[in-house]
């Protein structure tokens, strides 16, 4: 059985703290793989600035020199709003002999209660709740999530959209590759 970790999100562009929480998942819970997932419309957020295949062919940049990372598709091939319990749902019918962890930032952790569907999704994943330096959550909504340490990186696709739209510098906050093709398709330029 397979053990794969699940990042979902609208990549809105990719970034290293993306990267970085990957990474900590995979070898914090002994995973054999990560999918990243981005969202056609997430249920929580507005919509993404650019499209959806822009957003995929960025995560393919980003994640091309990691053997063990990939990308799963079905919510960009499936549209309409993106909510993790149909797609886990989708999952795990499709890939029966997996076992799937979703991934998320430990901020996350207090508002799974709410979350669409949520006992029902339980039947479906584990959570990995990325505890950060710093932040604490409260023991009875963690006991379902396993707890992973990340270092305190504070990146976020907001603020990197607002630097290249004032033109100024990504470097560090998100893969070469990605500023390359970010570039190259000019996007998140000024009046875009």
């Amino acid at each position: 059985m397979k053990r794969i970790g699940i990042l979902g999100g609208t990549f809105d562009p990719p970034h290293l703290g993306h990267l970085i929480m990957a990474e900590c998942a995979y070898e914090g819970m002994e995973l054999d793989e990560v999918w990243f997932l981005p969202s056609h419309i997430p249920p929580h957020k507005q919509k993404a600035t650019v499209s959806s295949e822009d957003r995929l062919a960025m995560v393919k940049k980003a994640i091309e020199n990691n053997p063990h990372f990939s990308i799963c598709d079905v919510e960009l091939t499936r549209k309409g709003t993106s909510y993790t319990v149909d797609t886990m749902k989708l999952l795990k019918e499709e890939y029966q002999g997996h076992q799937f962890y979703f991934i998320i930032g430990g901020d996350m952790v207090e508002h799974l209660p709410k979350w669409n569907r949520i006992e029902e999704l339980k039947e479906y994943v584990e959570f990995i709740g990325m505890q950060r330096p710093g932040f604490q959550w409260e023991q009875d909504q963690s006991d379902s999530v396993h707890e992973v340490n990340i270092p305190l990186i504070e990146i976020s696709s907001s603020v990197i959209r607002e630097k290249l739209a004032k033109q100024e510098s990504v470097r560090y906050l998100t893969p070469d590759a990605v500023i390359d093709y970010i570039k190259e398709h000019q996007l998140y330029e000024p009046n875009s």
